[in-house]
């Protein structure tokens, strides 16, 4: 499918690359595609950022059957943008699409779609340390409808933001909560997707850890609130004695890029890595006996997400003097300097654009 093209008639100012948030400004164009039974998937395009028409009652709005992606683009040290490992994230929304009953895309027109996007918004990929342009692909249900049914019609779209740091304290050590009252995701549902419905159910026990002071939940799994799953939205690391241990992926659990990438960094550094379950307990009691030595979080806004302090019940605990440990520094030193070119990462883990 050929793509047109159809450029803004004003632009926008860039912003103050100095003063970046995460996820509040949007570039001047984006990427569109729809879907009907008759047609399939059609009329790609590149046009101005705007508002999606839709009616009150496109199936979206009330059965949340959509599906979305997040990865970035950096600017390298030569000023040549690239994307690290968007062949995963393309391949990860497909498998969201099965499981959610939306037509699949073709991965490689996708990839094709977003470098043009990112050849005509290129002035809004940031230079500054740290920065970076936040890529949402997203597909959403259009059917005019109210019935519990999978849509007949889809839209396809690609949203660009200039980013700073995700989060406000920066590459410091965060505080985390578990919760025994909630749970975010049970084997057999949603919890393997980037789905809406997911990180509203988040929502509720995430304010909960703000107002007791704390950056995120620490989620347990759905049947005995007793396995680690997750911390917020991000995959966990945990480094007890010499092993680097991530919770096995049972279904429940979304399967990271940058979870995959840290397994793999690791493996290649000699580190024993281990993919099982942990329980929260394993957790406190090496804490106990002073073998537990890092916890940190892997995820695309973040990278890498050291935690320095876990509250369980009554009980708060310090992680390795609730300092940023040696292995969570060096792979968020590592991935970020494959991401910006910096240094060579594996083979095809780097895109140019």
């Amino acid at each position: 499918m050929q793509i047109s093209i159809t450029k803004a008639d004003q632009l926008k100012p860039k912003p103050d690359e100095n003063k970046l948030g995460f996820g509040t400004i949007f570039t001047d164009h984006m990427f569109n595609m729809d879907y009907s039974v008759e047609k399939g998937w059609h009329n790609p395009r590149i046009e101005p950022y705007g508002p999606i028409s839709m009616d009150p009652s496109t199936m979206v709005l009330h059965y949340g059957q959509g599906v979305f992606e997040g990865l970035k683009a950096y600017r390298n040290k030569q000023g040549k943008i690239q994307l690290f490992r968007p062949q995963e994230n393309f391949k990860r929304i497909n498998h969201s699409n099965r499981k959610l009953c939306i037509p699949e895309i073709d991965e490689a027109f996708a990839l094709d779609a977003l470098k043009q996007l990112l050849d005509v918004e290129q002035a809004w990929v940031p230079s500054q340390p740290g920065t970076s342009l936040y890529i949402r692909p997203t597909i959403i249900a259009m059917d005019p409808f109210l019935g519990v049914r999978a849509s007949f019609t889809y839209r396809f779209f690609i949203i660009l933001s200039p980013v700073g740091a995700y989060y406000a304290e920066g590459f410091n050590p965060v505080k985390i909560m578990v919760t025994k009252d909630h749970v975010r995701a049970v084997r057999g549902g949603m919890g393997d997707t980037k789905t809406p419905g997911n990180y509203a159910a988040s929502l509720f026990a995430g304010e909960a850890a703000h107002k007791a002071g704390y950056t995120q939940v620490l989620w347990l799994d759905g049947v005995e609130l007793k396995y680690i799953e997750e911390v917020g939205a991000m995959n966990i690391f945990f480094v007890i004695d010499d092993e680097l241990i991530t919770p096995m992926l049972s279904g429940s659990i979304l399967p990271g890029v940058t979870r995959n990438s840290v397994l793999e960094l690791g493996k290649t550094w000699g580190l024993k890595v281990s993919e099982r379950k942990i329980s929260i307990d394993e957790v406190m009691n090496a804490h106990a006996s002073g073998h537990l030595k890092e916890i940190f979080g892997s995820g695309t806004a973040a990278v890498i997400s050291p935690v320095g302090e876990l509250k369980y019940g009554d009980t708060v605990i310090t992680v390795g003097d609730g300092q940023v440990g040696p292995l969570a520094h060096r792979f968020f030193e590592a991935i970020q300097d494959i991401q910006y070119g910096a240094i060579e990462g594996p083979a095809a883990w780097i895109e140019t654009v």
